[in-house]
This record gives C-alpha cells, sequence and structure tokens, in this order.
C-alpha cells in the first residue's frame, strides 16, 4: 500500500510548504501530493483553500493574486503558532499582519523554505532532484476563475518536465498523475495528455459509482476514508472494475487498518511516516 503525503508531512510542517514537502521525502513517502492554483498572472502555485487567509497573514483570492503579492506573504506563522500551542482560530492571520492591532511579523529571520509559497514548478524540481523516485499526486481546485486554464497550464508544465509521455512500461507508471472532483478537469487532462494517469475524487459515493465504475478515461478513484467506514465494499468493486483506490485523508491507525484490510493502493495521509512505521515500512 503506497503512502501519500497529504500537502506533504503537513503534521508536522506548515501544508503546501517545501519543508512539508522535503520533510515527506525524508519520511519515506512514497508520493507526495499537493493542489494547485492559477494565479492572476499564469502561475499555478500550492494552496489548497480559494482563499489565502487560513494559511498566511494576507487575504483575497488566490485567483485575483499575482505571483509577486503571494510571495510577499507568510505561508507557515499560523502553522509554528500552533505546534507551539498558541492557536488564535480564523482571525490568526489578521492579527499577524495587524488589521486587529498586532504587530506585522519580521521576517528577516524566516525560513523561507517554511513561508514562502510554493510554486508548482519549484515542487517539481524537488521530486525530479530526489535519490529515489517519489511520486506527484496533483489535484485541481475548481471551480475557479480560470477554468480549463488550470488544465492547459498544467499539463504545459508537467510536458516541460517530460511527463506527458508514455509510462516507460506497464510495471513502471508515470510518476505524476492529476486528482480532482471535477470530472470534466479530468476530461480536460485526458483530452490533451492521455499518458497522465487520473484520479476522480469523492466525498460522497453517488448510486451512479456505486458498482465500482468511473468516469471514462479514469482508472483510479480517490474516496475519502468516511466512504469507505459505511461502504467498506466498496475497494473489492473498484477492483472487479479494474480500478485502483487511493483513499483521503488516512490519519488515524483504525482507518490505516481498515484500508489495508480491503486491499487499498494508496493512502494519503498527514502523518507519512508514523502510517509507514504502523505498516511495518519505517
Amino acid at each position: 500500500m503506497s503512502v501519500v503525503a497529504h500537502r506533504g508531512a503537513s503534521e508536522d510542517a506548515p501544508e503546501h510548504t517545501l519543508a512539508a514537502y522535503r520533510k515527506a521525502i525524508e519520511d519515506g513517502a512514497d508520493a507526495l501530493e499537493c493542489d494547485v492554483r492559477l494565479t492572476a498572472d499564469g502561475h499555478l502555485v500550492c494552496v489548497h483553500d480559494r482563499r489565502v487567509n487560513r494559511t498566511s497573514n494576507g487575504r483575497g483570492a488566490v485567483s485575483a493574486l499575482e505571483l509577486a503579492d503571494l510571495a510577499s506573504l507568510d505561508f507557515g506563522s499560523w502553522k509554528e503558532e500552533a505546534l507551539g500551542g498558541e492557536t488564535f482560530g480564523a482571525e490568526a492571520p489578521y492579527r499577524r499582519s495587524g488589521v486587529f492591532g498586532g504587530e506585522a511579523p519580521d521576517r528577516q529571520n524566516e525560513d523561507p523554505e517554511r513561508t514562502s509559497v510554493l510554486t508548482l514548478e519549484r515542487l517539481l524540481e524537488l521530486v525530479a532532484d530526489a535519490d529515489r523516485r517519489v511520486e506527484l499526486a496533483i489535484e485541481t481546485k475548481h471551480p475557479t476563475r480560470w477554468a480549463g486554464q488550470v488544465e492547459e497550464r498544467l499539463v504545459e508544465l508537467l510536458g516541460r518536465f517530460g511527463y506527458t509521455k508514455p509510462a516507460i512500461s506497464a510495471d513502471r507508471p508515470s510518476p505524476v498523475r492529476v486528482m480532482s472532483f471535477s470530472a470534466r478537469s479530468l476530461h480536460r487532462v485526458r483530452a490533451a495528455a492521455p499518458a497522465i494517469p487520473v484520479v476522480y475524487l469523492m466525498q460522497f459515493l453517488t448510486p451512479r459509482y456505486r458498482d465500482g465504475r468511473l468516469p471514462a478515461g479514469v482508472g483510479i478513484a480517490g474516496p475519502g476514508i468516511r466512504i469507505l467506514r459505511a461502504h467498506p465494499e466498496y475497494v473489492a468493486k473498484a477492483h472487479r472494475a479494474g480500478n485502483q483506490v487511493h483513499v483521503w485523508t488516512v490519519n488515524e491507525p483504525d482507518d490505516v487498518v481498515l484500508c489495508q484490510e480491503l486491499g487499498v493502493d494508496a493512502v494519503i495521509t498527514n502523518r507519512p511516516k508514523q502510517v509507514r512505521r504502523q505498516l511495518g515500512l519505517g
């Protein structure tokens, strides 16, 4: 069972930062998971939320900000405060930025790998420089004002790294796959780059897909762990239909056991080191 680091080793480091992904590789993760959004000036950045409010000291929609705007923000201190026991909740970014009367942080002594916005291009460079095979699962976030431009830029970038070429062999598939809750997004990727595997993410198990089938061209199901708790038989149905099953977000030991017993192909977790240890892999 493959262990995929959800937004990097995001329990131990700020999500979607270079530090979180370096930690995940050090922890032995088989793959890294990231979310991508397109900035106003056409750069793909690794940010989960539509707005930057939760994970930075700024505010606003990613799609309305340019890369230079995002580069000026602190994407790590919120996590450091949580790890240190000081949690401010939803108002934390504004307190740090001075909106509620606090002082703006001094960024001179910050580690940029823990605080800077991460572009997908930089993450791809990290994976390419790894001393072992590290896979990458990229989730496109929709809806967005940029619609199909997200997939267009994504395929273009993956092509520059050679990931749009057919797999070398059947037993060594592409190290990169694209995931989305949007079947239309996956269709765009498949049409532009048929060699890239795609994952259909599911928050709920709709009647249309309860028998294990997936949208045309999709070979990997991505159910949330709650689906497996309620419908453990789904994994066998998906396998009978010829599809793999990658489950998110698997953090609890009992859920790891459930996935292992059901024969899940990959688990996506905030705790890659702990999950690997539980599985006897590290």
